[in-house]
């Protein structure tokens, strides 16, 4: 079961990571964008400066390397930053290094939803994901030997039946949504065939459910959820062996990547610190719902 933590990783990366690389010259004004993230070359005389740019809602987090030929670079040439929300502004800066020849430099970027510097609430209770009343077997809870360790090391593992309805744990915007795949299997690659939802929280985390049916998204990117609301159908879509809904609460890091973070639950019974294999826990009433 490593490899579906290592499956995980690497559908987030391949999923969430999509800029291409792009090799600049000094003689053409250059841009790499992509409906997530967009960086763009603004010249003075014979400085450049990179700029980039979130046309979101929600913070992204980025890993810019670039490498140059002929150029001096200010600063470090590789940069992990937070933009905010719409935000905009310069992150690098080249300059011509007084040599005959043109200056060329190429960029690579890797990115992720959320701020890499959110800080979240300890003391924060959040809703199970399932409905009012409703209680499903952990499969695995933090640290499971099996799979979660790393960067998934405070997931959780629910056993639900494919069509089970999925509800927000915390209130968010819904950020990402993929519904198209229809396969679940166990081999190299089978992790990119996940459908999953991404909605991020008023600190800059995520909240993330994984392995959802084919279609079985009932919200839309865009869309503010509360605490207890029906977000999706659990599936068993991606790199599983069985249907289940992963879940967990993630701050954004550099290339791409997000690392797990330990969230409390609010259970009928109280307040579940690290669900346990093998546990059952009843979800709150919808009076109860944490927004």
């Amino acid at each position: 079961m490593q490899k579906l933590k290592k499956q995980y990783q690497l559908a987030f990366v391949s999923i969430l990571s999509a800029l291409p690389v792009l090799l600049c010259q000094n003689t053409a004004v250059a841009a790499c964008t992509d409906d997530w993230l967009g960086v763009d070359e603004v010249r003075d005389g014979d400085k450049i400066g990179l700029r980039a740019t979130n046309p979101h809602e929600f913070p992204i987090t980025f890993t810019l390397r670039v490498r140059t030929r002929n150029l001096i670079t200010k600063g470090p040439k590789t940069i992990t930053e937070t933009l905010d929300a719409k935000q905009s502004r310069m992150v690098m800066m080249l300059s011509e290094d007084g040599g005959d020849r043109k200056g060329r430099y190429r960029i690579s970027c890797d990115w992720t939803i959320g701020d890499k510097d959110a800080l979240h609430d300890e003391e924060r209770l959040y809703r199970l994901p399932y409905a009012s009343g409703k209680s499903y077997r952990v499969l695995q809870g933090y640290g499971s030997r099996f799979s979660h360790r790393g960067l998934e090391q405070y997931a959780v593992d629910f056993n639900m039946s494919v069509g089970t309805p999925v509800h927000a744990a915390r209130a968010g915007i819904v950020a990402r949504i993929e519904e198209t795949n229809d396969k679940g299997c166990w081999e190299a690659g089978c992790g990119t065939h996940a459908n999953y939802i991404v909605i991020v929280h008023n600190d800059g985390t995520t909240g993330e459910y994984y392995h959802l049916q084919q279609n079985g998204a009932l919200v839309d990117v865009g869309d503010h959820v509360i605490a207890g609301q029906k977000i999706a159908l659990s599936g068993n879509t991606g790199h599983t062996t069985m249907p289940h809904l992963h879940f967990a609460v993630y701050r954004a890091a550099e290339w791409g990547n997000t690392q797990s973070i330990p969230v409390r639950f609010l259970s009928s019974a109280g307040i579940v610190h690290s669900p346990r294999r093998g546990g059952r826990y009843q979800a709150v009433s919808d009076e109860q719902a944490l927004n």
